[in-house]
């Protein structure tokens, strides 16, 4: 009988290896450590790490808080990729620095119009019916 792969999400190494990523490049981003011009002057903030199982590969979600224009940052932050790779392993000890992949974090553009939404007066009125009719205990 074969065994099945478990998917229990990612293992601890991976997690304290993501979060110590986070905390390097955050690190970078508020010194502004960068020639670019496009990148000197962004408010870069990184709201998540992901590393694969093999920790080759991170993926890296971005945010400009207040501003929803990360996207058009991809192509300086790809051309940055190794001089960040770079930073990565000088910090860390591992056997490979991960590539780098940044990717758009719109989870706070999703929160806050899910917010929004709920916040509308025909929503408010729905709710406020619903607890009208649960029963008291």
């Amino acid at each position: 009988m074969k065994k099945q792969p478990r998917d229990d999400g990612p293992s601890q190494r991976q997690l304290r290896v993501a979060e110590e990523i986070r905390h390097i490049l955050a690190g970078v981003f508020a010194r502004h450590e960068f020639r670019d011009p496009a990148l000197a002057a962004a408010e870069i903030t990184v709201t998540e790490v992901r590393v694969t199982p093999d920790l080759k590969h991170a993926h890296v979600y971005l945010t400009r808080l207040g501003r929803s224009d990360v996207d058009g940052l991809l192509p300086a932050l790809q051309r940055a990729a190794a001089y960040l790779r770079g930073q990565v392993a000088h910090t860390m000890r591992l056997r490979y620095a991960p590539d780098l992949i940044f990717q758009p974090d719109h989870a706070l553009d999703y929160a806050m119009k899910i917010d929004t939404l709920m916040h509308r007066p025909e929503v408010a009125r729905d709710l406020e019916r619903l607890d009208t009719k649960k029963p008291e205990q």
